[in-house]
């Protein structure tokens, strides 16, 4: 995107020290560049009180490598975060100074709280409307605190996360409950999550919802968004504590160093089921950087929607005419409310969005312009949908590309209820006539208004676009009449 400067974020965990290069401070950051070391800071803090030093080592190392590819890529707008092994550990201050100089940049100490609350934020900013409370399980502690869309109340930090579990019980699973409930009691905002929503943020988490996902043969593998029912959070926690990790379906997909803490994660979430009784657990691949980010943005920017933002940009980059889609937004828009098809705001949202990324595919072979908008929407870096949704905007664009009547992709239409399936048909339906008119360029569409009346749908064209009306535009009218019960008709007015 023109204009943009890169930004990065240095995550100095308990777990893991990562570096992600943003594309640049936008309501919908794109990462461009993405690097985990697993360096196992906070293994034995919790019972030696003192840094692991070896993965000292590994650290600085990785800082070290991270400041070079900072000046490779021409970022100078650092941010650098410890959490709570740094925070813990008798010798963290020393480590922290040795950090400074291998990154060449200052570093934040994060308290639990403010740890708590950038989590928070990152799920306000990437989760369409988020309500219930944020678990961010790191290796150090798990942090929590309730969300309801933008409002962000006081968090607490637990020192129960993976290693310092792991420390603390004796590398036994079994043993692991009994601190983890103990520690659970304490957290008194639990007692507000029943009935709504976890939002599950860090990585031995996403590893489990990867396996998930795995044992379901899930059909999308987005991790961002994945919702995981109640009862089967607890059945399958309950089935990583029980077995070797090795015996685990998808298991090959979770790095080695992660797996001895897959058992911890699995005692945690399935206690705080038991105690908190959610409805689901979303996963979210957002959590301290993303929060971070949202964090510095301007109020106004804070308010816009990140599906919205991210799709424009697709739109900007990959559409033969961006001002097109913009048209398009608009003239759906006076499509369906003449239909007087009830639609939500979180429907309309889609449909914008839809209609933002239809002709993002053009520069590919006609034939495969339909599967391509599929893969690429089903697997973009996306903020502010759920997987149904995000189904729906690759079935949408898909449909705009290829005869109403193809299953482009089985396996994603099972994510989209019914009512969202027949309104992705009808609004494929209608941008394949939008196309016909105006060949995907602007300044067309807002003359050519397209209205349900009674019982007919009616295209009207200003004479001078008269010999738009050929057989051809014809039969894709005829095809969306269908869909909506219509009589079709084309109407060629003076103008």
């Amino acid at each position: 995107m023109p204009g943009r400067k890169p930004i990065a974020i240095i995550d100095i965990g308990s777990n893991s020290v990562r570096l992600v290069a943003y594309e640049g401070l936008t309501r919908s950051p794109t990462p461009v560049f993405n690097e985990k070391v697993l360096c196992a800071l906070g293994r034995g803090v919790a019972t030696s009180g003192k840094l692991n030093a070896e993965g000292v080592g590994h650290a600085l190392a990785a800082l070290r490598r991270f400041r070079i590819l900072c000046e490779a890529m021409h970022v100078s707008d650092i941010s650098v975060l410890a959490t709570a092994a740094a925070r813990d550990a008798s010798n963290g201050a020393d480590f922290l100074d040795q950090a400074r100089a291998a990154i060449g940049a200052d570093i934040e100490l994060l308290s639990g709280q403010r740890e708590a609350q950038l989590s928070a934020l990152g799920i306000v900013s990437s989760v369409h409307e988020p309500d219930g409370i944020v678990g961010d399980l790191g290796g150090g502690s798990l942090e929590l605190v309730d969300v309801k869309k933008t409002r962000v109340g006081r968090g607490v930090s637990l020192k129960i996360g993976g290693l310092s579990l792991m420390d603390m019980s004796g590398k036994s699973p079994k043993k692991a409950v009994k601190i983890v409930r103990d520690e659970l009691m304490k957290a008194k905002l639990l007692d507000d999550l029943k009935g709504r929503t976890f939002y599950a943020v860090g990585g031995t988490w996403r590893s489990l919802a990867r396996l998930h996902m795995g044992q379901r043969n899930y059909p999308l593998p987005v991790m961002h968004g994945y919702v995981i029912p109640a009862r089967d959070v607890e059945e399958f926690a309950r089935l990583v504590e029980r077995v070797e990790s090795d015996t685990l379906a998808s298991i090959s997909s979770i790095s080695a160093a992660r797996r001895p803490l897959l058992a911890y994660g699995a005692v945690v979430i399935e206690e705080i089921m038991r105690q908190a009784k959610p409805r689901e657990v979303v996963i979210s691949a957002m959590g301290v950087r993303e929060g971070l980010l949202y964090e510095r943005l301007s109020a106004a920017e804070q308010r816009l929607d990140p599906l919205l933002c991210v799709s424009r940009e697709f739109n900007i980059l990959r559409s033969r005419a961006p001002r097109h889609a913009e048209d398009l937004c608009v003239w759906t828009d006076v499509f369906l409310q003449s239909t007087h098809f009830d639609e939500t705001a979180n429907e309309r949202r889609l449909r914008h969005a839809a209609c933002l990324l239809s002709d993002i595919s053009w520069r590919a072979h006609p034939d495969y312009r339909g599967e391509q908008s599929v893969s690429i929407i089903a697997n973009a870096a996306l903020i502010g949908v759920d997987h149904p949704d995000r189904a729906f905007l690759a079935l949408a664009a898909s449909y705009r590309h290829v005869n109403l009547d193809t299953d482009i992709n089985p396996h994603i239409g099972i994510l989209v209820s019914s009512r969202m399936l027949d309104r992705a048909r009808i609004l494929g339906a209608a941008m394949r006539v939008a196309y016909v008119i105006s060949a995907a360029m602007p300044d067309i569409l807002a003359r050519a208004p397209l209205r349900c009346g009674k019982g007919e749908l009616v295209l009207t064209l200003p004479q001078s676009l008269g010999a738009l009306a050929t057989e051809k535009l014809q039969g894709r009218l005829r095809q969306l009449a269908r869909l909506i019960g219509r009589e079709p008709k084309i109407a060629v007015v003076a103008g």
